[in-house]
């Protein structure tokens, strides 16, 4: 453990005080006067008890010393991470200290590379708490010292080991390097690191007056080719408006909505949005007008799921197909059009023929598919959720397209359904550069989006693909569920693909969904 006492010294009636950093010359952190941060300070080898009334600063220790040393900043107390114990003192008139060792038995010798590992340190100061490498690094983001303060670490000889101390004609090894630290701990279980700086304490810095008002300029386009400019003056009664109450600054470009109501005597202005990444270009003079609006509008558009219906029958066979929504779920765009029967359900009515072409007489449309989005409740989509290391995987967009088809290839796709459905997609799958999916069950499916055909009897094969794009850090989640986990799971399983489904006897229905949650 690492302990770091910031402190300072101040005389008071010639007797030496520890003052906390936050606290001004002679006065304690209430503002009384500092005595009851007094060190008695006696001769000879006595226990030193340091008090700081603040209770968060640093809690009471003792310190047992020829002198204690209080410099103009930061001391710390560096303890090794080891979990052997501290050897205790010997004892010269105990009766084991009447035997010595032979001088064949004497302690071997250690390696100067034997304790020449990278050490841990933990400095805690106040309520702060961290693991450096770096001493000199630590020390220095520490204190924060002007550019052309002297700035030096020092080890006293009494806490440096006895080879160390014999090395040195002086009180304190100065550490000027990796060499000095390994021979200042060379032995040792703990050291004590004093900061040696001229660093004057750092200055007061009053808290900036708050602002109450300022003004406020909006450009607004009423209506393609008439804008208008509106000049205001916001102000507060006590709230400052240019800072959180942690201090935090209010300020940016922020992109959102304005409202501006006029009806009768209530006129208001509100505005609510989000504040656009720092760092990033954005002109100072960016309008936003209609065509950003309706390009916005694009963008911004509900995630569906898309989802192809093929139809195999081996005879001419007249078919309704019914297609009833979850109250989560709404049926989005559909070709051919189908007739509404209820408000979450709609059906098709057709005539089927071997081939697989559809006979879609409402619209007098002949095509091999149906197609129709179902957009789901924005509400539910969770993709941590829906998409998680225990029931998917995980790989980069380069592996995922060839595993892909080999998995279409195994729940019975043929070549030209499966280069199909990764044409349609592949757009998709292409702007992530690592890819997360899964498959789900038919229940799931079915509780989402239900499929009824009035021909019995008829083998449902449904695939419901969900992905969804994952960066370096979120594929890290999926080690134990990359590519090797995939190609050996059993997705016939899940999907509950069977036999029938490539018998050109059976009447057959096979959908391919697709869903991107983000």
């Amino acid at each position: 453990m690492v302990s770091l006492c910031h402190a300072r010294e101040s005389k008071l009636e010639d007797t030496r005080v520890l003052q906390p950093a936050g606290a001004k010359r002679g006065m304690d952190l209430d503002g009384t006067r500092a005595r009851r941060n007094i060190l008695n300070l006696r001769k000879g080898k006595v226990k030193y008890t340091v008090t700081v009334e603040d209770g968060r600063f640093i809690r009471n220790e003792s310190i047992l010393s020829d002198k204690l040393y209080v410099s103009s900043s930061t001391l710390f107390i560096i303890l090794d991470r080891s979990t052997s114990a501290i050897p205790l003192p010997p004892q010269p008139h105990a009766f084991w200290g009447k035997f010595k060792p032979k001088p064949k038995e004497g302690e071997p010798k250690q390696g100067p590379m034997a304790v020449a590992r990278p050490r841990l340190l933990t400095l805690a100061y106040a309520d702060m708490e961290t693991l450096r490498m770096e001493l000199m690094a630590a020390a220095q983001d520490w204190t924060k010292p002007p550019p052309d303060a002297m700035f030096n670490l020092r080890v006293p000889v009494e806490y440096a080991s006895i080879q160390a101390a014999r090395l040195v004609a002086g009180p304190y090894i100065y550490l000027t390097g990796e060499d000095s630290y390994q021979i200042a701990i060379m032995g040792v279980q703990g050291i004590r690191v004093e900061i040696v700086s001229d660093a004057p304490p750092p200055p007061d810095i009053p808290a900036p007056p708050p602002v109450l008002e300022m003004p406020g300029t909006f450009n607004l386009e009423l209506t393609p080719g008439q804008t208008v400019g509106l000049d205001v003056t916001v102000s507060s009664d006590e709230l400052d408006m240019s800072r959180m109450e942690d201090g935090t600054l209010v300020d940016g470009m922020f992109w959102g909505k304005l409202d501006i109501i006029h009806s009768g005597d209530t006129h208001t202005m509100e505005f609510s949005g989000t504040r656009l990444p720092p760092g990033e270009e954005f002109p100072q003079d960016l309008m936003i007008d209609n065509r950003v609006i309706s390009k916005l509008a694009t963008v911004t558009k509900p995630t569906a799921a898309k989802c192809n219906l093929t139809i195999l029958s081996p005879t001419v066979q007249y078919c309704d197909v019914v297609l009833t929504f979850s109250t989560l779920w709404k049926a989005g765009v559909a070709w051919p059009p189908p007739e509404q029967i209820e408000e979450h359900k709609v059906k098709y009515f057709m005539r089927v023929h071997p081939g697989g072409a559809l006979e879609h007489f409402e619209s007098e449309i002949v095509s091999t598919a149906l197609y129709y989005e179902a957009i789901p409740d924005a509400s539910m989509l969770d993709p941590d959720n829906f998409i998680a290391p225990r029931n998917g995987f995980a790989m980069s967009f380069r592996d995922f397209i060839p595993h892909l088809m080999n998995v279409l290839d195994q729940l019975g796709m043929s070549l030209h359904a499966r280069t199909a459905f990764i044409n349609n997609n592949v757009s998709a799958f292409s702007a992530h550069k690592n890819i997360a999916y899964r498959f789900l069950s038919p229940s799931r499916i079915a509780a989402a989006v239900d499929i009824a055909v009035t021909t019995d009897p008829c083998v449902f094969t449904r695939l419901f693909l969900i992905f969804r794009g994952l960066n370096d850090e979120e594929v890290g989640m999926f080690a134990g569920s990359g590519e090797k986990e995939a190609n050996a799971h059993n997705w016939r399983e899940v999907v509950g693909w069977s036999e029938h489904s490539k018998d050109p006897e059976q009447f057959r229905v096979l959908e391919t969904s697709v869903l991107e949650v983000t």
